[in-house]
C-alpha cells in the first residue's frame, strides 16, 4: 500500500508539474504580459513622456472628483468610473446631465489599468487619457460643461490656481487642456497589480490549480487573440467577428468606421459587470460563450466556460489606496449650477 500510495504522489506530482510547464509554454506565445513588479519599469511605461509628480496626481485626483466640473455641479468622473466599483458605475448604459442615459446605449468602461489600453473609448477615437477626458466633461449626456465653463469654474476658486502653480510652475496657464491633463495624470497611476502579475513574473504558486486550469483554456479556446498584453485587452478589434451578437439590437454602436470596438479589459472583470459595450450580460459565464460564438466561431461548453470564469478571479488587482478628497469653497465669482 505504502508502495502504491508513493507512486500515486509521485504521478499526481508530475503531472502537476507537466501542468505548469505547459502553462508556461503557452503563455510564452500569446503576448500576455505581467504589471512589472519593479517600479521603475512601470513608471516606463505608465509615464514615458515623465509628467508624473506627486503634486500633479494630487491635484487630479482632486479633479477626478470635482462635481463643479459638471454644467449641473453635481456629476463628476468618479459618477461614471466610480473607484470603489472597479472604476464602473455598475449599470447597463451610462447616465449623465438631467438623468440621461447614453443615447447609444453605451457602458462605461473601467479606468483601472486603463492606462495599457491602445486607445481609449468604445470607438478608440482617443489616443491617450489626458485626451480622453475632454470628452465626457464637454458630452452633452454626460457633463454637459463646455471647455469656458470648467476654466471659469476653475479659475473663480484661488485655491485651485495656486495648486495648479504648485504643480506647473508661476506661470501656468489654467486652461481646459491643462485641467483635462492633470486627470489624466492622475488615472494613469490607477493601476492594478493582481496574483496573475505574480504568476507572470515567476510565482508558479500564486494561482490555485483551478486558476491554472482556466487559463489553459482561455489559451487554449483563443481567447488571447484579443484579450492579450498586460491589460489583456484594450487593442481595436472587428465585432462581431464570425457570428451575430446575440443583443444587438440594443443601442445603436456599430463601432469606428471601419466596425472596430475597443477590446475590454478583463483585469478586475468580476467587479465591472455588465459587460459588453451595451451592458447587455450580466453574467460573465454568458460572456465568455457569447465571445466564443462571435468571436471565436465556437461554442463554449457551461463546464469550459466556468473553469475561464474561475480563471478570472484571478485578475482582480490590488487597487490603489483613495481617500475621497475635499474641495475647496466656490466663491461669489464660481458660476452656480445649472440644470437647463
Amino acid at each position: 500500500m505504502k508502495l502504491f500510495t508513493l507512486v500515486g504522489i509521485s504521478l499526481f506530482t508530475s503531472t502537476l508539474l507537466l501542468a505548469n510547464a505547459t502553462t508556461a509554454d503557452k503563455i510564452n506565445g500569446t503576448g500576455l504580459k505581467a504589471i512589472p513588479a519593479d517600479k521603475a519599469e512601470l513608471m516606463k511605461l505608465i509615464d514615458p513622456n515623465k509628467t508624473i509628480t506627486d503634486e500633479k496626481v494630487a491635484l487630479g485626483k482632486q479633479l477626478y472628483f470635482e462635481p463643479r466640473l459638471s454644467k449641473s455641479g453635481i456629476i463628476s468622473c468618479n459618477t461614471c468610473h466610480n473607484l470603489g466599483l472597479g472604476g464602473v458605475d455598475g449599470v447597463p448604459a451610462a447616465v449623465g446631465h438631467n438623468w440621461t442615459a447614453n443615447p447609444h446605449h453605451l457602458n462605461s468602461p473601467t479606468v483601472y489599468n486603463a492606462v495599457f489600453f491602445d486607445a481609449q473609448f468604445w470607438d478608440g477615437r482617443s489616443p491617450d487619457l489626458e485626451d480622453q477626458a475632454q470628452g465626457p466633461m464637454q458630452a452633452a449626456p454626460e457633463m454637459a460643461a463646455p471647455p469656458s465653463l470648467v476654466v471659469e469654474r476653475i479659475n473663480s476658486i484661488p485655491a485651485y490656481v495656486e495648486a495648479f502653480k504648485k504643480a506647473y510652475g508661476k506661470d501656468v496657464k489654467v486652461d481646459f487642456k491643462t485641467i483635462t491633463a492633470t486627470i489624466g495624470i492622475f488615472e494613469r497611476t490607477l493601476v492594478t497589480p493582481s496574483r496573475f502579475d505574480d504568476y507572470l513574473n515567476g510565482d508558479k504558486n500564486a494561482l490555485s490549480d483551478a486558476e491554472k486550469e482556466g487559463l489553459n483554456l482561455f489559451i487554449d479556446k483563443g481567447c488571447t487573440s484579443c484579450h492579450t498584453g498586460i491589460a489583456l485587452g484594450g487593442s481595436m478589434q472587428p465585432f462581431p467577428a464570425v457570428g451575430k451578437y446575440t443583443y444587438a439590437n440594443i443601442g445603436d454602436f456599430k463601432g469606428d468606421k471601419n466596425g472596430m470596438v475597443k477590446t475590454p479589459t478583463l483585469r478586475n472583470i468580476t467587479q465591472t459587470a455588465p459587460y459588453f459595450h451595451n451592458g447587455a450580460i450580466w453574467s460573465l459565464k454568458e460572456a465568455v460563450q457569447e465571445m466564443g460564438r462571435t468571436q471565436l466561431g465556437t461554442e463554449i461548453s457551461d463546464a469550459d466556460a466556468n473553469k475561464i470564469v474561475t480563471f478570472f478571479g484571478a485578475l482582480t488587482g490590488k487597487k490603489p489606496e483613495i481617500t475621497y478628497p475635499q474641495f475647496p469653497a466656490s466663491t461669489a465669482k464660481t458660476s452656480k449650477p445649472d440644470f437647463k
